[in-house]
């Protein structure tokens, strides 16, 4: 099963069938060599957290299941292009491809709109609406200097 229509026609499947359990309407799909490694829906509201959209769940899954942090050598087919979050766990994840449905816009269109935090991203840290201090730089530091000399550690 090497058909990326397919894929994604399950991705589709599932942000449609998460509607009716409570969810927002995102699904996606992990495949590695022809094969579905995962499958998750959006659980921000079942499960009360703001990190459950379907691609950081997928990627949980898919990460358990084959037993590593690096997804190489796998894709994911989202009904959505991702938002920033989820791109960025994508990215460190070490997928090889991305493939989605609705665009950023479409997702606007229905008041799931993150331009906000692709704007936040460019602004000084005082006129960003999260407002943002640095603070005990010097004692945080420490643990990074102790990372950095740790020779048993395994770099992700």
């Amino acid at each position: 099963m090497n058909d990326h229509k397919y894929f994604m026609q399950r991705a589709i499947q599932l942000s449609v069938k998460n509607i009716d359990r409570g969810g927002g309407p995102f699904g996606a799909v992990i495949v590695k060599d022809g094969k579905i490694v995962a499958e998750a829906a959006n659980s921000v509201t079942i499960e009360n957290d703001p990190t459950g959209h379907a691609e950081v769940n997928v990627i949980r899954l898919a990460a358990k299941k084959l037993n590593n942090f690096d997804l190489s050598g796998c894709v994911i087919y989202s009904s959505c292009e991702p938002c920033p979050m989820c791109l960025g766990a994508i990215y460190w994840a070490r997928l090889d491809k991305l493939y989605f449905g609705n665009t950023k816009v479409d997702a606007a269109s229905i008041n799931f709109d993150d331009q906000f935090i692709y704007e936040e991203l460019d602004l000084p840290y005082e006129k960003r609406k999260l407002k943002s201090e640095q603070l005990l730089q010097n004692e945080a530091i420490k643990a990074f200097e102790k990372w950095e000399k740790d020779v048993s550690k395994m770099r992700y």
